[in-house]
């Protein structure tokens, strides 16, 4: 686990502060589409993404969900360390979009290293930061794109997370993550592949 934390938070976090993470964190190595965290769970822990990618939804008063943002390798959950600073339940849904390994921390280690450590004082304010702008992004697709313009970055983004053209993912899936119906997306999707800037196949969708 120390080569993996060296490899991916070395140029983050000095050699001490490596040590003691190594030291106090569990390993979790967990299955595509698997649950990390549901609304009104008590968090005890945060987590450090080593490889993956994890999807943040939040559910609405029907029990449909917004994709609000992705987690990546090398990102933690600012959301997961409100919750845990605060001692409230999660509103968020959190599950694994690909299979993924991470590293949970527990609580009392995120305060002490708070103020112990430049560098995880400095991560932090970079992933509340972070949390910031992604959030941003999220209103303003609602708010300002037309819903054919939200599904366009909504393909781009699965290009760079799953770091192919080729992506698996069933209509009704899509559409959830974007809070809309299956034949809507549907429509727009061949609309796109009558444009020629896709080819729908019978499992996955390729972006030219």
């Amino acid at each position: 686990m120390i080569q993996e934390l060296k490899q991916y938070y070395g140029s983050l976090f000095e050699p001490e502060l490596l040590e003691e993470i190594n030291g106090v964190a569990t390993f979790m190595e967990v299955p595509k589409e698997h649950d990390l965290m549901k609304p009104g769970q008590y968090i005890k822990s945060m987590p450090l993404l080593l490889s993956g990618s994890i999807k943040i939804m939040r559910p609405d008063v029907n029990r449909d969900e917004l994709l609000l943002y992705h987690l990546e390798r090398g990102d933690t959950c600012a959301m997961t360390m409100t919750c845990c600073t605060g001692n409230t339940k999660s509103e968020i849904h959190a599950v694994t979009e690909t299979a993924s390994k991470l590293l949970m921390i527990p609580v009392s280690n995120k305060e002490e290293w708070y103020s112990k450590y430049k560098t995880w004082r400095n991560f932090v304010f970079a992933s509340y930061h972070n949390l910031m702008m992604d959030l941003l992004e999220s209103v303003d697709n609602i708010a300002f794109n037309n819903l054919d313009e939200r599904l366009e970055n909504y393909l781009q983004d699965k290009i760079q997370i799953l770091n192919s053209k080729h992506i698996y993912k069933p209509h009704k899936e899509i559409a959830a993550d974007l809070h809309t119906i299956r034949v809507v997306i549907s429509r727009l999707l061949k609309e796109m592949e009558n444009n020629k800037t896709i080819v729908l196949h019978r499992s996955f969708v390729e972006v030219l």
